[in-house]
Order: C-alpha cells, then structure tokens, then sequence
C-alpha cells in the first residue's frame, strides 16, 4: 500500500509546517511542502489537522498475565490505539511478575497475538534476581525497572546490598519507583491512629507523603552517581524532587544525560484537591499532591528537568477503587486520554506543541534507544497520529475502551479529537473504529 497523508500541520523536531507525508508499506518514504505528482493506493486527507509522530508511552501496566479481570493486552492497545498511541513498555509487576526470562519470554507471546499498536516489557528487578541481567537480549527490552518504595505487586526491592548491586550492574536504562516504605507506613499508622482502619482518601498525598518521595529519590540520585548508572526516575509528583534534576540534554539522537525524569500526565493534570470531586478515581502511587507541586512540574516539562511524559496507565475495576487509603487500590486508566489531555495543556498555554511532541515521542525514543520511531522522518516506521482542533466531544462511558470500563475523564469535555492512528503504516483507528491489526515488537540499540 501506498497512502499519503495529504496537507496536514506537520509538527516533528521543533518545527511545525504544513506538508504531505508520503508511507509505502510500513515506512515513510518522504516529506515534502510540495503536492506529489504519483497516484496512491489511499489518500487521507489532514486539511485542518495536526500530524504528530505516534505516542510512545514509557509507563502501562496492562495486567496480562494474571490480572485480565480488570485488564489485558487486546483491550489496553486498543484504547492506546484511540488515544494516539502508537507504542509502550509495560511494566513487570503481573502474575507471575517479569523477573525471570521465562515470564518475559511469555509477555511476547501474548502480545505477538493481541497487541494492536507496538510493544515492549520491562524486566523486573528483585532482591535476588541481579546475575540474570547478563542474560537479557537488549535490543528487545526497554530497561529494568525497580520499585524502591512498595506498590502494586509486591516488588520492593530495600535492603542496600540488593540496591547497591543493581546499581552497579545495570547496564540499561533503570527506571525506579521511588518513596520510602518506612516513612509511608510510619504516616499510614498515625493517620490510622487518628481516622481508623481506612483513613479518608484525601489524606492519601500526607501519608504517601512528599517527604517519602524525596528520601527515596535522593537515594537513587545518590546510587546512580556512585555508579555511573543510566536512571530514569518513575513519576515524579513533587516539587522537591525537581530540586534533584538537571535539565536533559540530547546529542545526535541520544539523551546523554544520564539521570532523567519522567512525569505522568495525572499528576499533570489533577491536584490532590481534586480527590474531593472524584474520590479514590484519582488515587495513585506516588500520591497526586499539592496545586504548587502541580504547578512546578508543569513548569519543568519547558525547563528541561522532565525529560518524558508517560502515564503508568493502571487499570482497576471500579468495585476495587472503594474505599479510602487502606482498601481503595491505586493506579488510573489514562492511556486513551494522555495526549488529548496534553494538547489541552498546549491551549492552556503550558508548554508548546512541538515540546508536548517532544516530551512524549523524541524523547521516549532517544532516552531507550529505541530504533526508527519516535519521529517523522524518511526511513522511518510510520507511526503517527492525526489529531483535529476545535472538534469539542465529551467522555462518556460507551468511548472508553479500557476493560475497566471507568476513567477519570469522564464527563470532560475535550476540544481535541484523534481523527486516526496509524501504526506501521496501517491504519488502526480511525473513524471512531479500533481495527484488527497487530503491532510490532519494539527494537532497541541501547549503545
């Protein structure tokens, strides 16, 4: 097939002009200012509409395998597909977690026959599991992920020599969780002391509290500059922890700054005022703090110090997100929403499109080598996203495509449409239809 995607806003590199994309097969072929003379097999017309480079989302957990009551790979990369999003990395707390190369192994085969857009899996890192790190084929994985502070899946790694061991032997990427557990559980128990069993969930950000993220965070800047390792710090939510950044820096398509930051469109967008209007909804690990952190982290996506716009996209079923901060479960559906939600950033006058492009597509793919996406350029994979302004629609639940069946965004009125996803140069949505194709494993060059 050839298709060309006719007199849209292109918006790639810093730049946005207007322009036509050329893809044959799965790859594009050129770019140009100038109307092609050949004939195409298809013609999508762009008249009126942004042209954005696929998302790439640093940060989904879709619970395959294990936990597929509430999530799995078909329904997430479907409503990834209905967001923009043209590939992920998911996360390794499932059951059984992705610490070993056999669950890995397992992961790929899942997603060779249900994932709609591109993928790749993180490893798991454990107290114990460090000599296997040798093992793993690089070009396949994103990097290893750490949880340094207890979440989902019962994966804390604490005690130091474990610490001390992944971070001297990592080669790829680290991508940490960061709070600490005891000061956490130090909080829990005199908000418990205070307001019972299950204290209010409004108290969700003083128990997992500011205090908690920074230790942690300290101590993973501390370790990685000991060692020389390449640290991309999980969801950063506090204003404190930007005080331990360094605006990123890229040179020929790499991010050689070695300690990066990621920051998740929730903690972008919602503050923990907002748990009064949606309750447990918004009820997330690391907590979602303050209108000031809220703030300053919108702040740092222009300063250089988030180098990387994810959504740790983690989907509950809704009976189990009753309940305050003991029972409710943490974590939100967001992946269908994240780049609607940031282009509303972009109107509010937050940060400029061709920065939202970067945070969320170059920058995911220089800082994790990943190979031929990320950008519109001729030679690369066709993945890419038309979005339409000025198309106002309302979340309702019939649109959202998460096997939950909730988002937070329901009820809000977007000004932003995805009009189609294509993905490897087909096109997976488009007229309000996921269609049935596959994505691809993601490659990486890590060197």
């Amino acid at each position: 097939m050839r298709i060309l995607i006719r007199g849209g806003h292109i918006v790639n590199e810093g730049h946005v002009f207007d322009g036509h994309i050329v893809v044959d097969g799965d790859i594009i072929t050129d770019i140009t200012t100038h109307q092609p003379e050949a004939s195409f097999d298809e013609t999508i017309d762009a008249s009126g509409c942004y042209v954005l480079p696929g998302v790439i989302d640093d940060h989904v957990h879709f619970r395959e395998p294990g936990l597929t009551a509430k999530a799995d790979i078909d329904s997430e990369s479907r409503a990834a597909a209905a967001g923009g999003v043209t590939s992920y990395f998911d996360m390794p707390n499932t059951m059984p977690q992705t610490t070993c190369l056999e669950a890995l192994e397992e992961k790929y085969l899942l997603a060779a026959g249900k994932s709609h857009v591109n993928y790749a899996f993180f490893y798991g890192a454990t107290n114990d599991n460090v000599d296997t790190f040798s093992q793993l084929d690089a070009s396949r994985i994103p990097g290893i992920k750490l949880f340094m502070g207890s979440s989902t899946g019962n994966m804390l790694v604490d005690r130091q020599e474990a610490l001390e061991r992944i971070f001297k032997n990592c080669k790829l990427p680290l991508m940490v969780h960061c709070e600490d557990t005891a000061i956490i559980n130090k909080n829990m128990a005199h908000a418990q002391e205070a307001w019972g069993e299950d204290p209010p969930v409004a108290l969700h950000a003083m128990i997992r509290s500011e205090e908690a993220c920074l230790a942690s965070t300290r101590k993973a800047v501390e370790l990685a500059k000991k060692y020389g390792t390449r640290l991309h710090v999980a969801h950063v939510s506090t204003a404190e922890e930007l005080e331990l950044l360094e605006p990123y820096s890229v040179s020929h398509d790499t991010m050689t700054t070695k300690i990066t930051a990621e920051a998740c469109v929730g903690h972008l967008f919602f503050s923990q005022l907002d748990h009064e209007r949606l309750g447990a909804r918004i009820k997330v690990n690391p907590a979602i703090k303050t209108p000031v952190d809220q703030y300053l982290l919108r702040q740092a996506l222009t300063d250089g110090r988030i180098s990387v716009v994810g959504t740790d996209h983690a989907p509950h079923l809704l009976e189990q997100k009753e309940g305050g901060c003991k029972r409710a479960a943490s974590g939100m559906p967001m992946v269908q929403f994240s780049l609607v939600t940031m282009l509303e950033l972009v109107d509010d006058g937050v940060l400029p499109m061709t920065r939202m492009v970067e945070l969320m597509s170059h920058n995911p793919a220089r800082l994790f080598g990943v190979e031929r996406r990320g950008f519109l350029r001729k030679g690369y994979r066709a993945d890419m996203v038309i979005v339409r302004p000025k198309s106002p629609w309302t979340v309702t639940r019939d649109v959202i495509l998460s096997k939950c069946g909730w988002s937070p965004m329901e009820g809000h009125e977007y000004q932003w449409r995805i009009e189609r996803t294509l993905c490897n140069g087909q096109s997976v949505y488009a007229d309000g239809q996921v269609a049935d194709v596959l994505g691809e494993p993601i490659t990486f060059n890590h060197s």
